[in-house]
């Protein structure tokens, strides 16, 4: 096998084990119906349930103390005929309806037993809310600077690496002082890659044309990765001095 294609079986092994969790649940002891349940959530937390991936799945069953005997109310309802979305309109990329049933005439969604059914949303259940696990610190800091922030105060800088947390970013960045802010991306010159700070490789990627360029001397030159804080929301490189906000990972 030549370096080359080893490298690239290597990537795809190591994109398939990144996964991070900056989202949290909360499982609230009260029941209400589906409308009054949303209301609920988005008051006093971010908004009912959204499961993006099995990860979140997981997270979701620790929330309710993997009891297999729970019927909560989750983010998801119809739109019209059988399409889905959730609350906040993400897109809808990972289901666990029982037996793969989406059809029917139930307008929200809840859990039982693990699986996902419908019902009508006028009947009462428990519910989940969630919380993004991130948050914006309008501190003018270097990179390094942003990083040390991060570890001694919260979790870490966030890492972008997927879809969902790029759509989780956007959500919070509207209020930075600075045109783009500092995300825990950065050149690594060893491997002449980009790679976050807690080592796994780019798979997920959402560059600003020409940003994503090889450093030429890295003896001379280092580069981060930042989110434009501005229009499409973009990822940029810049030179680690620069001062910017940051997002971190808050603790649990």
């Amino acid at each position: 096998m030549s370096q080359t294609l080893y490298f690239s079986v290597l990537l795809i092994a190591l994109c398939s084990l990144s996964e991070c969790i900056q989202r949290r649940y909360h499982h609230i002891n009260m029941m209400k119906h589906g409308t009054a349940a949303m209301l609920h959530c988005t008051k006093n937390y971010r908004d009912l349930a959204t499961v993006n991936n099995m990860n979140d799945m997981n997270q979701l069953m620790k929330s309710v103390n993997n009891s297999l005997t729970s019927l909560v109310w989750i983010g998801l309802s119809r739109l019209s005929g059988y399409k889905w979305k959730w609350s906040l309109g993400d897109p809808v990329k990972y289901t666990n309806w029982f037996n793969g049933d989406s059809n029917g005439s139930g307008q929200c969604a809840y859990m039982r037993d693990g699986s996902w059914y419908h019902q009508d949303c006028n009947m009462n259940k428990r519910f989940i809310c969630y919380n993004d696990n991130l948050i914006l610190i309008k501190m003018n800091l270097s990179w390094s600077e942003a990083l040390r922030y991060c570890r001694e105060n919260h979790v870490d800088l966030v890492s972008v690496d997927s879809e969902e947390i790029q759509f989780m970013v956007t959500k919070v960045i509207h209020q930075s002082s600075t045109d783009a802010v500092w995300m825990g991306l950065h050149y690594y010159c060893q491997m002449n890659l980009w790679i976050w700070i807690r080592g796994e490789v780019v798979c997920y990627q959402n560059w600003a044309p020409g940003n994503e360029t090889k450093l030429m001397n890295c003896n001379t030159e280092h580069r981060a990765g930042a989110v434009q804080s501005r229009g499409d929301n973009r990822w940029i490189s810049l030179p680690p001095s620069h001062k910017l906000n940051f997002i971190c990972i808050k603790k649990e």
